[in-house]
């Protein structure tokens, strides 16, 4: 089956059932408590002290669990993006205006725009892929979470691509947010080790997490990685995720920032 030819199959891989998403997003967010609230703390020391902070945007959200380490009351907006993709003013009127997802650069370039001198734009994008099992689990062929990677990269790519006005571009997020108009770029990784064994929850969404994965990757596998996928999501197997004792959970998350100047200049990047 040639994956280059998913458009003549009518299939799209930007189809995405947004509930079990949220689902899964909201149990990960719940493991990630620990890491979003050093994060929010690396963030707050990197604005200048000399800066009030009055609005935040949390752009992207998911399930508002990184919102709610942010403030503690919040006002929630809801949009469709790319369309809806709006700061407004301090009183949340007007907005950005539209912005194509798909252009990694405009979107920067817009929010980066709407930033008050001083202010931060973070990016949670990049560091490492995740691990939750050895590279020999005892069934079927050593490896599988490498093949689940690439699998993962090559749906991605191609979705990616599906998206309105999808434009390639060079992911070196520090230059992109400097082309945006912003200084001080940098970035920081945080790291969450959960060791074996797992409790629960962890595990839950482990399982929540390979069955995405066994739905993306499908057309990308073999039939002997299907095979110990479904071992892997069996309920009842002691091999599978929800009883091993050998499964862990270890991700980095990167974070890249840049501040808003004290003035705009007037470079070719800032009037895209």
């Amino acid at each position: 089956m040639n994956p280059d030819n998913d458009s003549a199959r009518g299939h799209s891989h930007t189809d995405v059932d947004w509930q079990v998403m949220a689902d899964q997003l909201e149990n990960g967010g719940d493991l990630q408590l620990p890491v979003l609230r050093r994060t929010a703390a690396r963030l707050s020391e990197l604005m200048d002290p000399q800066t009030k902070v009055r609005r935040i945007l949390d752009i992207g959200s998911g399930p508002g669990v990184m919102t709610c380490v942010l403030a503690g009351r919040v006002a929630v907006r809801q949009a469709q993006l790319p369309e809806g993709l709006d700061s407004g003013d301090e009183h949340g009127e007007g907005g950005l205006g539209p912005a194509d997802l798909g252009d990694q650069q405009a979107a920067l370039n817009q929010l980066a725009h709407v930033l008050r001198p001083g202010g931060l734009l973070a990016v949670a994008e990049g560091g490492l892929p995740m691990r939750f099992l050895p590279r020999d689990i005892g069934i079927g062929r050593p490896g599988l979470q490498t093949r689940l990677d690439a699998a993962q990269e090559r749906w991605f790519q191609i979705m990616r691509a599906e998206l309105p006005g999808s434009t390639t571009v060079v992911e070196h997020w520090p230059a992109m947010l400097s082309c945006a108009g912003l200084i001080g770029v940098a970035s920081f990784t945080s790291l969450l080790d959960l060791p074996a064994p797992l409790g629960e929850p962890a595990r839950a969404f482990l399982h929540g997490h390979l069955t995405r994965l066994r739905e993306r990757a499908r057309e990308f596998l073999n039939a002997q990685d299907h095979t110990t996928l479904d071992v892997l999501l069996d309920p009842r197997a002691p091999e599978g995720i929800l009883r091993r004792a050998d499964a862990f959970l270890l991700s980095a998350t990167t974070v890249f920032t840049g501040l808003s100047p004290a003035r705009w200049c007037t470079c070719p990047a800032r009037r895209r």
